[in-house]
């Protein structure tokens, strides 16, 4: 037993990737396909999607929002660990993406469980009234936008269910006072650490997979 955190080599990485990987041969073409549509290739790492859709079963999870969908990665990802019946909603600002994430989700077979809404999150948010409350809600899109986005979801989350922030380690930079890289993001995601950390609302936690994800349960 040890009270100092392990540190994670490429050895150990590679270990990860091969034992708790969530990737298959569908998402490494996805990403391909993504990278020739143009397509940034940003996405959630392979252990972190096992470990979403662990999470997401875990909490049996039915109904999930994810706010910054970009190729459909991440949304596959959690839809795949969804039961009969569930939806993800995949919210995309741009065009082009969603257009493509709706042609991925027919291919993976999810379409009756990915529901791709094409818009700007705060203003569909904004006017959103769900038949039904949320189990989880992932965020990874715009970091400046990320209160926002907590303030708007709160009230559709279910008791027991979980508000995720990506990026919570800050792309490296999250102890940094002053971060030296993308400063403004970095403080963005600090404020956003320490919002969930102090809402009466949520009991929080960072889990330091991939770039870190906040996490709070609500209470």
């Amino acid at each position: 037993m040890s009270s100092s955190p392990t540190q994670v080599t490429e050895e150990i990485y590679q270990y990860l990737r091969k034992n708790f990987s969530s990737e298959d041969e569908f998402l490494r073409q996805l990403k391909l396909d993504a990278k020739e549509a143009g397509i940034p290739e940003i996405c959630i790492s392979e252990e972190q999607g096992k470990f979403l859709q662990f999470f997401l079963k875990s909490i049996n999870a039915k109904y999930v929002l994810e706010i910054g969908s970009l190729a459909g990665y991440s949304a596959i990802t959690m839809a795949r660990a969804l039961p009969e019946g569930g939806k993800l909603i995949a919210v995309e600002i741009f065009d082009k993406n969603a257009r493509f994430i709706e042609k991925m989700a027919e291919k993976a077979g999810l379409a009756d469980k990915i529901e791709v809404i094409n818009a700007d999150a705060k203003d569909f948010l904004a006017d959103w009234k769900p038949e039904f409350e949320l189990d989880f809600v992932f965020v990874d899109a715009d970091k400046k936008g990320y209160k926002t986005y907590f303030e708007l979801t709160t009230p559709h989350i279910r008791k027991g269910g979980v508000f995720a922030a990506d990026n919570a380690l800050g792309f490296g930079h999250i102890a940094e006072p002053n971060p030296k890289s993308e400063p403004g993001n970095v403080k963005a995601i600090q404020e956003m650490n320490q919002i969930l950390k102090n809402s009466p609302l949520y009991d929080s936690c960072l889990v330091t997979v991939g770039d870190g994800m906040a996490m709070g349960i609500k209470l």
